[in-house]
């Protein structure tokens, strides 16, 4: 992972300079890195940037799935009826389902 040293800050300096200079630079879009005799441990980021990074990693998830159900296909196909008859339905039972 690449970090920009300008975002390090130690649990120290970010004490002291308090929680709320912390969050206003989050907020202007700085990300920071808290860190503990020199050792990162911590991420301060905004919620938007957070809901960056997760969307990311949903989408990572479903590439990697589709990855492998294309390097895992044998084209095999199943019908309603095939899948159903291994479980052990009915269509009709299927249809009394509630939703």
């Amino acid at each position: 992972m690449l970090v920009n040293t300008a975002d390090l800050i130690s649990i120290s300096d970010a004490s002291a300079s308090g929680i709320s200079a912390l969050v206003r630079e989050v907020e202007q879009g700085r990300d920071r890195i808290l860190v503990r005799n020199n050792k990162p441990v911590a991420a301060v980021v905004s919620m938007e940037r957070l809901e960056e990074l997760e969307s990311l990693r949903e989408d990572l998830l479903d590439i990697a799935l589709v990855a492998a159900r294309v390097l895992t296909d044998d084209h095999t196909r199943y019908s309603l009826d095939e899948v159903l008859d291994q479980l052990g339905y009915t269509r009709e039972q299927l249809a009394e389902l509630p939703d």
